[in-house]
This record gives structure tokens, sequence and C-alpha cells, in this order.
């Protein structure tokens, strides 16, 4: 079985009160629950994180890199201002997807750059919880 980390973010465990408008009702033990279903389906062992600290999202990363595992991050606000997140992703050996609960381009200027998305494998935005499930598919449909 194949594992997957499934990182996330400063504020992200505020789903479900922060911003529902924008960020949905589901909280964020729903999240962590959706994502371990959907790799139970995918033939994935998911371990989901959430951090409001970069530098432990950075280990992470390399922890990652070192052994070959496949990522789902959600950055969050890292996304427009981290080099080194941008930095550790750029040492990925597998694949690694950017993912978004709303879609940062449609929002307030500064979202609208990703110091990220040049470095991982894929980004997928806007689409609520759901662009986590999506992102599991195509960690699943990818080798390595």
């Amino acid at each position: 079985m194949k594992n997957v980390l499934v990182l996330n973010g400063p504020n992200l465990s505020r789903l479900g009160t922060r911003e529902p408008d924008v960020y949905g009702a589901q909280t964020f033990d729903d999240l962590a629950h959706l994502c371990r279903e959907t790799g139970r389906e995918l033939g994935l062992h998911v371990d989901v994180r959430q951090t409001d600290d970069e530098a432990e999202l950075v280990h992470w990363l390399h922890e990652a890199a070192d052994g070959r595992t496949p990522v789902v991050l959600n950055p969050a606000a890292f996304t427009h201002y981290s080099y080194a997140l941008r930095d550790a992703i750029a040492q990925k050996t597998a694949p690694l997807i950017e993912v978004h609960i709303s879609n940062p381009s449609a929002r307030e200027e500064f979202r609208h750059t990703s110091v990220v998305s040049a470095v991982a494998t894929g980004t997928i935005a806007g689409f609520g919880l759901q662009s986590y499930v999506l992102a599991l598919r195509a960690i699943a449909d990818t080798d390595g």
C-alpha cells in the first residue's frame, strides 16, 4: 500500500469556524476522515497532518523527500510568501500536489501569487474539500 502525506498549513485546524462562507462548514476532523476514507478506497495509506509552524511543515516535506513519499499539500498562507517551503518542495522525490479549498485566483489580489506552484507537480483549487479527493486520485493514478 502506497503511503501518502496530506499536509496542511496555518489555520486549517480552524475549518468549520473560520470564514465558513469561504471554507465551508466541515471541520478539520471531517477533512482528515475524508482523506483517510478516500485513501482506503484507492489503496493508499494516508497520514493527515496540520501545523501552524513553517519549520515543522518544512521538516515534514524533508521527511517526504527522504522517504520518496507522495504529498498532498495545502500550504495555506505560506503559499504566497514562504520561499523556505518552496525550496523544500523543490527537493521532492515523488508527486506533490498543491491543493486549496477555495480558488485563490478568485480572491484578494495578494492570494493570486503562489511561490510554490512552480515546483509542485500540479495544483487543484476551488473544489472545497473535494480538492483533496481529486489530488489523492491523481496520486493513486501515478507511478512512484
